[in-house]
């Protein structure tokens, strides 16, 4: 009886993926308008800055993430979040999502492996317990690159975050030797070789070409990769750019802002170890008395 019900289901559930592929469902206006709005946004950061992917996306991934990017516009789902955390990986939104349903559909294998592996080991078992197991495995892997995604873009948003505050001393020292605001901006972005540093770069040089100010694209570029630091700058310049010296000190006061927060972030990390090397020096202990105390307590409880 519980076979029929799955296999009923399992054919029903085919039934109903066909028709839905076959005809599929129009979106709503909610949906059209949200893809509009992405496609739009990802147009004017485009202008701004360009993300050269550190990643090679075979022909099969490809026709996946492009297949998963569509279904995600229709539904208006713009995952702004992870798209940031992409951009600042220069990674590509569809080679992320081609990346999830692959591994969801390579876990989804292990349920009939399970079904040919358990009898030939003599065990019973029923058949919804691979199927439940396989799901629950293809959610978990299907789930994996987004904490990947996180904890990359967490480290390498840190590092942004330290050059920004070196850039900020930069433009203050050529603001403090008599350039204006554009120019500082433009000669402290040459200084330095790191990719953080050419991304600033990229963004003030593309700045020049489309005829917006060098502030506003600082701040396109916060948007695009999520960092508070530099929509703040942005804001900044914005409403003292036609007094030097005034963006010359605020300028000064924000990197010093910037390495205080980054040296009050390093000190709670190093307490955060210290507490977790004490805790796993207190286990040790108890375990190494543990082990002394053992030989007396069976000997007294033996006797």
């Amino acid at each position: 009886m519980t076979s029929a019900l799955l296999a009923g289901a399992i054919i029903g559930l085919g039934v109903f993926l066909l028709v839905r592929a076959l005809f599929p469902a129009r979106a709503g206006l909610a949906a059209r308008l949200a893809a509009m709005d992405a496609i739009r946004l990802s147009a004017g950061i485009s202008q701004i800055s360009v993300v050269t992917t550190q990643e090679e996306v075979s022909p099969l991934r490809q026709r996946v993430g492009v297949a998963a990017a569509r279904f995600y516009a229709a539904r208006g789902w713009e995952l702004r979040s992870t798209r940031a955390d992409l951009a600042l990986l220069a990674r590509s939104f569809e080679g992320f999502l081609a990346t999830k349903c692959l591994l969801a559909a390579s876990a989804l294998l292990v349920a009939p492996l399970l079904a040919a592996w358990i009898p030939l080991m003599g065990w019973d078992f029923q058949l919804s317990i691979p199927l439940w197991s396989a799901i629950l495995i293809a959610a978990v892997f299907f789930m994996l690159p987004d904490l990947q995604l996180k904890r990359d873009a967490a480290a390498r948003r840190r590092d942004f975050r330290h050059v920004v505050g070196a850039f900020l001393d930069l433009v203050a020292m050529n603001l403090a030797g008599g350039r204006g605001v554009p120019e500082a901006l433009m000669t402290a972005s040459q200084l330095g070789q790191g990719w953080a540093m050419s991304r600033i770069r990229d963004a003030l040089a593309n700045a020049r070409i489309i005829g917006i100010t060098p502030w506003h694209a600082l701040g396109r570029l916060g948007e695009e990769v999520n960092l508070d630091e530099l929509r703040d700058l942005s804001s900044a310049l914005g409403l003292v750019a036609e007094d030097g010296a005034k963006v010359r000190q605020s300028l000064a006061a924000r990197a010093e802002t910037m390495r205080r927060r980054e040296l009050a972030e390093v000190e709670g990390q190093a307490g955060e170890r210290s507490q977790s090397m004490l805790v796993a020096q207190l286990l040790l202990c108890a375990g190494f008395l543990l082990f002394l105390a053992f030989p007396a307590a069976m000997k007294m409880l033996g006797s």
